[in-house]
């Protein structure tokens, strides 16, 4: 069978990429095209578009956009129309992929959702063109099920595939030789190019503050990496790249973006602060409209605060510094944060995301 998937971002590119084994393995006769990246092209499909053109973040980052992502929309529609796929999948990326799904009804092709959009974070009134257009949802955080059986709609939890990627991951053991050799401080300021501008500022200061401590540094090969320059020059700062999980595991605490970082960070079990900002304009109509008490994934699954949040104006350098002292000396805090990832864990359950989610995607096409 012929099957398009359209991923919008590095996490979707991973869990994409896992995607596309289990489905050349079920099906080995496989045709695979899709909009994503390097890690989906390695396993196998034939990438059109890569999802470092299509990141925008934000409200204002969008309406800013909105002409660039018409064409960007336009484009992957026509892309679809001349492959003409038994199966259209869709990874997260709400906001563009929901649009690309009813050019898909239109245009009679199935489409299975991979990886829900949030609307238990905001605008739940999306659902209207989910039930007309999505054919088939998998979803991937357990609570999801609940949330949107209240909807009144029928989703598949088909396991989280970060504790697939986990488990499959191939580590680097002369990295870790390398990286263990000093005690360290890992700062993983996500991946897209405004994430990693907010956090420059505060990496420089909180390597003067734990100036006895190496200050590692996850870098993306997604964005210029002269966009990493100013931490070059600062001599406890080392910039890894495309190795996050080796980072976090050396690591005696680390600083994460929000995003899917946290959960790996959990299921690794290292002790982290969660750290967010956005454009001002952006926060304030976000406030209004987010309906969750957390950000991270580790405390929406655990539905509690395992880990501490720092959001907008509480992310700077003197919170990230306060919270990292005890992340690092207070031992009762280090045991109620290992407790609470065990707890995600047992969430979670089996690590068969991937095999799970193929499967119901095979069967729908040939449905």
């Amino acid at each position: 069978m012929k099957y398009f998937l359209v991923a919008g971002e590095r996490s979707g590119d991973l869990h994409g990429a896992n995607l596309i084994l289990e489905i050349i393995k079920q099906d080995p006769e496989a045709e695979i095209v899709g909009w994503g990246g390097d890690q989906m092209e390695s396993a196998g499909a034939k990438i059109l578009k890569h999802y470092r053109d299509l990141t925008v973040m934000g409200f204002w980052e969008v309406f800013k956009s909105i002409w660039i992502l018409r064409r960007l929309l336009k484009r992957c529609q026509q892309d679809i129309y001349t492959f003409s796929p038994q199966v259209l999948i869709l990874i997260d990326f709400g906001g563009f992929n929901l649009r690309v799904a009813a050019f898909a009804r239109h245009s009679k092709i199935k489409t299975c959702y991979y990886i829900a959009p949030k609307l238990w974070a905001w605008r739940p009134q999306r659902i209207s063109g989910i039930r007309k257009n999505v054919d088939r949802m998998l979803v991937i955080l357990p609570f999801e099920r609940d949330f949107y059986k209240t909807l009144r709609y029928n989703v598949t939890y088909v396991g989280n595939p970060v504790m697939e990627a986990l488990n499959n991951y191939a580590w680097n053991d002369t990295l870790l030789h390398v990286l263990k050799r000093h005690k360290s401080i890992t700062f993983l300021p996500g991946s897209r190019a405004q994430e990693i501008k907010q956090a420059i500022p505060v990496i420089q200061k909180i390597s003067t503050v734990f100036d006895d401590y190496q200050i590692l540094v996850s870098g993306v090969n997604n964005v210029d990496k002269s966009i990493y320059e100013p931490l070059r020059i600062v001599g406890n700062i080392s910039i890894v790249f495309d190795r996050a999980y080796e980072l976090i595991q050396s690591a005696e605490a680390v600083v994460v973006t929000s995003g899917t970082a946290t959960l790996e960070t959990a299921l690794i079990g290292k002790p982290q602060v969660v750290v967010y900002k956005t454009s001002w304009l952006t926060y304030l109509i976000a406030r209004k409209m987010i309906r969750v008490p957390h950000i991270s994934l580790v405390n929406l699954i655990s539905g509690k605060e395992v880990v501490r949040e720092l959001i907008q104006g509480e992310y700077n350098a003197v919170n990230v510094a306060s919270e990292l002292e005890t992340l690092l000396s207070d031992v009762a805090s280090k045991k109620r944060i290992s407790e609470g990832y065990s707890e995600i864990r047992g969430i979670l359950g089996e690590a068969k995301a991937s095999e799970k989610a193929a499967k119901h995607i095979i069967d729908l096409g040939r449905s």
